[in-house]
């Protein structure tokens, strides 16, 4: 009876309350064979991410794909990893670091800030656990996905719900799928790309490159190719750019199947024959700067555009901690936190 008591007092004992869980993608621990190999494991087997059969795709990801693909993979992390570890980590942290003090400043130590990766370490798990402890009774998810995709933001939902769906007292979920037309986020785009042009000149083209994604998901009705669309409209019109300014394409894709189009590599090496010689490129898809801005576009983009005849590339940050990045995100969360 008085174990039963003890937990009871432990279990009601509301120490903060209100936990913000921050979610990114994730990364490797390393940039090895061995960290890839657990990192695409656990990315590569959700089936949120890749919706084959399930039979037919564990074969392939465990008979080739894991064999080949970590190797390649490690080479482009270690191409990008820094001494604090990984961009994407990196910056994170950073972003939790500021929402965090902001949080504090106006609301105490009344509210607790995590950062966690869907995939990978920091787990989603563990920061959900923290806040149990915590005794929290409101917890508010903000997956930094801008535009929702089912395996980003979908499958941050459930891994969020199978933890929490296990506790016996589950306090208020606040959970916020999509940002992709919120005008602080719009305004905050805007600004890094109007302070570039100020620095080095308003290029021939602006390229808008968002992740790809199969087409197929657009299909089953997934509503990220339209999100994708909607972002890149209302920033060239905070721009006051006309159609022939910009263009929005795909990057990152992979395997053999049709993904959401045009392709950014594919335009990149036509516009130095229509005369644009001049372009910036930016990824809204993005809220930190990853291997998929740092190598992908930053190095292999650009080289696939100066191949073709290109005269100047240049790629522009991720929004990562910019002060109007966070004031974006604050605003996101502050009507749940009164």
């Amino acid at each position: 009876m008085s174990r039963f008591v003890s937990a009871g007092k432990k279990l009601h004992d509301v120490q903060v309350d209100t936990g913000v869980l921050l979610t990114n993608l994730g990364t490797p621990d390393a940039p090895t064979k061995g960290a890839l190999r657990t990192y695409l494991r656990e990315f590569l087997s959700d089936p949120r991410v890749v919706e084959i059969p399930r039979l037919v795709w564990m074969i392939i990801l465990h008979g080739i794909i894991l064999r080949i693909r970590p190797a390649k993979s490690a080479k482009l992390y270690e191409s990008i990893w820094t001494e604090e570890g990984s961009p994407l980590l990196v910056h994170s942290l950073a972003q939790k670091a500021k929402v965090t003090e902001k949080i504090k400043q106006a609301y105490g130590d009344n509210v607790v800030v995590d950062i966690a990766m869907r995939y990978g370490n920091p787990g989603i798990v563990p920061a959900l656990k923290k806040f149990q402890q915590l005794g929290v009774k409101r917890i508010i998810v903000l997956p930094l996905y801008p535009q929702y995709a089912g395996p980003t933001t979908g499958s941050t939902f459930d891994k969020v719900v199978a933890e929490v769906k296990q506790w016996r007292y589950v306090p208020s979920l606040h959970f916020l799928s999509s940002y992709h037309d919120n005008p602080d986020y719009i305004d905050a785009l805007a600004n890094s790309i109007s302070e570039n042009f100020a620095a080095n000149g308003t290029p021939d083209k602006l390229i808008m490159s968002f992740h790809g994604m199969p087409r197929l998901f657009l299909e089953r009705g997934d509503p990220y190719y339209c999100f994708c669309h909607k972002t890149a409209r209302l920033v060239a019109e905070k721009l006051g750019l006309v159609k022939e300014q910009y263009e929005m394409t795909f990057q990152s894709r992979f395997g053999k199947a049709e993904w959401l189009k045009p392709y950014t590599d594919d335009v990149l090496a036509e516009l130095p024959g229509k005369g644009v010689k001049d372009v910036a490129v930016i990824s809204p898809a993005f809220s930190v700067d990853c291997l998929e801005t740092l190598e992908e576009l930053e190095v292999e983009s650009r080289e696939v555009f100066m191949e073709a005849g290109g005269d100047k590339f240049r790629y522009i940050a991720a929004l990562n901690d910019r002060d109007d990045h966070i004031n974006a995100l604050m605003g996101m969360l502050t009507p749940y936190l009164k």
